[in-house]
C-alpha cells in the first residue's frame, strides 16, 4: 500500500505506550494495534483527530504517502 502509518514513530517520540494512547483516544488496543502495524484499511477523521490531539502532532506526522512508481 502507498500509505505508510508512522504511528509507532510518533509514539516513540512522545514516549507513550499503546495502553496509554488507547485510553486517551478511547480506542481498543486491538484497533490501535492494527493501525500501528499498518494493517488498517481505513481511519476515521475523528480517530485521526483524537490521535493527533493526544500526541500533539499533525496528521502528516502519522500518515505518509510513498509513491510506488518511483
Amino acid at each position: 500500500m502507498a500509505i505508510i502509518v508512522n504511528l509507532d514513530v510518533m509514539m516513540a517520540k512522545r514516549k507513550i505506550s499503546l495502553n496509554d494512547l488507547s485510553a486517551k483516544v478511547d480506542l481498543t488496543l486491538s484497533n490501535l494495534s492494527i493501525l500501528k502495524t499498518g494493517k488498517a484499511k481505513a481511519i476515521r477523521f475523528s480517530t485521526l483527530e483524537a490521535i493527533c490531539k493526544a500526541l500533539d502532532c499533525q496528521p502528516g506526522d502519522i500518515l505518509e504517502y510513498n509513491n510506488p512508481e518511483k
